[in-house]
């Protein structure tokens, strides 16, 4: 009996805990949808779910809100977060949200499970992701041959992180099996487990590898920040953050659609004329943590990934596919129509 009440209580902490979790992120939510740089509006109301709204690669969807771009078409869009891209893709395909900005490369993986979803406008042609290895094991992973029984961060598994470095690894000749994955998110969190070693690298995004190199904790294995890096690591464009939408949704709202890609097509456009300092001013005062000139740093070493027109690269696509076939078994046996992953027909009526 004082086992079952010890665990009784156990639980209903654990409710209240995650109640409160829950609250927090409620109203972070809130907060994003309703800034005073552009949110709140009495517009049609869409909900985007972003695997991390401080995260640089994402930067386009509070950038938008940020600059009055969704106000100006009509919208009030609300803005939410989550630590990772494959629990916004969860968000989506669960009808908790109408659009999530994530990587491109959860659409093929949801269509072999008899998912369409689409990506409708693509921010990026590069992943915009860096793999990077603690100053301790800087001597001993010296390449992707050397990740053999080691602990890799990622920020989830079945996360594009997870993706992307099961790849490099096939790729140098280690197995998935060969390694450790460990989930540990992004920004502070991943920080804490380089710090204490239970991670001896992983992959993950600015601001995070500036804080990172700052800090003197890692170092710059592998860097997909540039069309450069990308072509180097998969051997061409690697579509990465994007809109992507559930098809029967963009098909039965085409006028909403169409808003939204009015919306991040002019938010790419400002980006490619204006400075990083000019992007992190124009951003909530806290994603700089304390320190604008780092934070500034890290949008400027991310800014070569994005697109300026929010068209899908020609052949990314295909190289995406390339790389998910290397080790994700669904996608090696499945016939997968990349036409229906991605569409253009909004960003180039945005374009034109």
């Amino acid at each position: 009996m004082r086992k079952t009440a010890r665990y009784s209580a156990l639980a209903a902490a654990g409710l209240l805990a995650l109640s409160s979790l829950t609250a927090c992120a409620n109203d972070a939510a809130s907060t994003a949808g309703s800034g005073s740089d552009g949110g709140g509006g009495k517009g049609e109301h869409v909900k985007i779910m972003v695997g991390g709204l401080d995260k640089v690669i994402y930067l386009p969807a509070m950038l938008t809100q940020r600059l009055g771009y969704f106000n100006d078409q009509g919208l009030d869009v609300e803005l939410l977060s989550e630590p990772a891209g494959v629990q916004a893709e969860t968000a989506l395909v669960s009808g908790q949200v109408q659009g999530a900005v994530g990587f491109y490369d959860h659409t093929l993986d949801l269509q072999t499970k008899g998912k369409s979803v689409e990506s409708v406008v693509q921010f990026s042609h590069a992943p915009g992701e860096v793999e990077l290895v603690s100053a301790q094991r800087a001597g001993d992973i010296t390449s992707p041959k050397d990740f053999k029984g080691k602990k890799l961060g990622i920020t989830g598994l079945g996360s594009s992180t997870d993706f992307l470095t099961k790849y490099l690894a096939v790729k140098n000749g280690v197995r998935v099996s060969d390694f450790s994955p460990v989930a540990v998110g992004a920004g502070p969190t991943f920080i804490s487990a380089l710090q204490k070693g239970a991670i001896d690298g992983g992959m993950t995004t600015d601001p995070t590898v500036a804080t990172v190199l700052k800090k003197g904790l890692g170092k710059v294995l592998i860097d997909m920040r540039t069309p450069k890096g990308s072509a180097e690591a998969f051997g061409g464009p690697y579509p990465s953050s994007s809109l992507y939408m559930q098809t029967d949704w963009v098909n039965g709202h085409k006028e909403t659609v169409q808003k939204l890609a009015n919306a991040f097509v002019k938010t790419l456009a400002w980006m490619a004329t204006h400075s990083a300092s000019e992007i992190a001013a124009k951003m909530p005062a806290d994603y700089s943590q304390g320190d604008k000139a780092l934070y500034a740093t890290a949008i400027e070493s991310t800014l070569p990934m994005f697109t300026k027109d929010g068209v899908m690269p020609e052949g990314g696509p295909e190289t995406v596919e390339k790389v998910l076939k290397a080790f994700n078994p669904n996608i090696k046996n499945a016939k997968v129509d990349l036409g229906r992953t991605f569409t253009t027909e909004f960003v180039k009526k945005a374009a034109g």
